[in-house]
């Protein structure tokens, strides 16, 4: 990592290979590198790979990691050793190249190189994401300088251990797409943008064609539907639309999701912390249907404040039907809804926190001063 032209002062970020965790490192990164610092990504092998987002300056160190949850006996048997490895890697970098700080996002991946910089006495801190402490955040949350939550209120703190409530950094093209006011269709058309990821996108491919296609067919003829479909199913789904008469954008990955987004009339997603940041970023109206697997429901606690301000209405998954779809599009979509969107909109951009990054970089700044960090 060193460089011996640069002495600019390192940030490493720490995180796993999800978008949860993986979006808002990336956010850090951008603004820590617009301020003149150098950044480096410490994640495994399966991390790296969904780095594609980061800017080409930003180093990549590859560590060891393992997570409990994956693996028979032999796996978990190992775990402790694929955990010291890792953070043996970790500590050579840092000894090479020291950082200023080490901000960990997250997941198994952020472990080696957090126990490599709280053993080499070097500023850390962690943002959790979501509503709930992850298992590697809530582990080391009293060992690091500080604990900032992109979430809020955070439903299991640990007893002792102070929080900062910073909201959760989204990337440039978010926050550009922040500039485009909300306006409701007015008679025009409806564009409609599903998503869901890869545990996601599943049931939405199955549920939202049915209830689209049961739309009294005036409100079917000026929908527009942008939607995340698997691979597999994006025959089938297309098919679906195109005997509904809709039109239909369908692929297994939108690069430019956020301009999509500022599009949208109304989106359909689950409830990750970085799905629910973007939508109050950009301020646009949702249904959310929260992944009923996610680790200690922490997706139906991301969801709370948004549907309890007003901003999007909340489905539990086993009650997301085709049935119970049909009539909440019919309601918000046809002319009777457009205040309805309009004040769900508004309500999710009062909540929105576009400028989270930045404090998180102040608080990077203020901690690797050794500066006190206001809580």
């Amino acid at each position: 990592m060193a460089d011996e032209g640069n002495k600019a002062p390192l940030i490493v970020l720490a995180a796993g290979g999800t978008g949860g965790h993986m979006f808002p490192a990336q956010a850090l990164a951008e603004t820590m590198l617009k301020r003149g610092w150098r950044v480096a990504l410490a994640s495994d092998e399966r991390g790296l790979r969904y780095a594609g987002g980061f800017p080409a300056t930003v180093t990549r160190i590859e560590t060891a990691s393992a997570s409990p949850s994956r693996g028979g006996l032999m796996a978990k048997l190992r775990l402790p050793f694929t955990i010291w490895r890792g953070m043996s890697t970790a500590r050579a970098a840092f000894a090479a190249d020291r950082p200023m700080a080490v901000a960990g996002f997250g997941g198994y991946p952020a472990l080696p190189s957090l126990l490599a910089a709280i053993s080499m006495r070097i500023p850390s801190l962690i943002h959790e994401q979501n509503a709930v402490l992850g298992r590697v955040n809530k582990l080391l949350a009293g060992q690091v300088g500080q604990v900032c939550c992109g979430t809020w209120p955070v439903v299991n703190a640990p007893k002792g251990v102070a929080l900062t409530h910073v909201g959760n950094p989204v990337r440039a093209a978010v926050a550009k797409a922040r500039g485009r006011v909300f306006a409701p269709p007015a008679g025009g058309r409806l564009k409609l943008t599903i998503f869901g990821g890869s545990q996601g996108a599943g049931i939405f491919g199955r549920v939202v064609p049915e209830a689209v296609a049961a739309l009294p067919k005036d409100l079917r003829d000026r929908l527009s539907v942008t939607q995340q479909v698997r691979a597999e199913d994006g025959d089938t789904v297309a098919a679906a639309y195109q005997k509904a008469g809709v039109t239909a954008d369908l692929a297994p990955f939108f690069d430019d999701m956020p301009a999509r987004l500022a599009k949208a009339h109304l989106v359909i997603a689950r409830a990750g912390a970085s799905t629910v940041a973007e939508l109050t970023a950009i301020g646009r109206p949702a249904i959310l249907v929260p992944y009923r697997h996610a680790t200690d429901d922490h997706q139906t606690a991301n969801a709370r404040a948004l549907a309890e301000a007003g901003g999007a209405h909340v489905l539990a998954e086993t009650d997301f039907t085709a049935e119970a779809l049909t009539p909440r599009l019919a309601a918000l979509m046809g002319d009777g809804g457009q205040h309805d969107l309009a004040a769900m909109a508004a309500a999710a951009r009062d909540l929105g926190r576009p400028d989270a990054a930045e404090a998180l970089a102040d608080i990077v700044t203020a901690l690797a001063s050794g500066r006190a960090v206001a809580k």
